[in-house]
C-alpha cells in the first residue's frame, strides 16, 4: 500500500518543482519621439583671432 502512494507523490513534488520554475516577463515598449536639434554656432571670434594672429606683424610694425 505505501509503494502506490509513493509514485504519485514524487510525481506530484516533480510537476509542482517544474511549475515554480517558470517566469513571465513582460516589457512595454513605449514609442520614441525624436526631435531635430538647432545649434547655432559663432564662428565670428575664430575669424577674429585668425585674422589678429595673421595681421598681427603688421600690427607690430606699426
Amino acid at each position: 500500500m505505501r509503494h502506490k502512494l509513493v509514485a504519485p507523490a514524487i510525481l506530484a513534488a516533480i510537476l509542482m518543482a517544474l511549475g515554480a520554475c517558470s517566469t513571465k516577463h513582460q516589457i512595454e515598449v513605449k514609442p520614441v519621439e525624436v526631435k531635430p536639434i538647432h545649434i547655432t554656432i559663432d564662428v565670428n571670434v575664430k575669424v577674429d583671432r585668425a585674422l589678429d594672429d595673421f595681421f598681427s606683424d603688421i600690427d607690430e610694425a606699426q
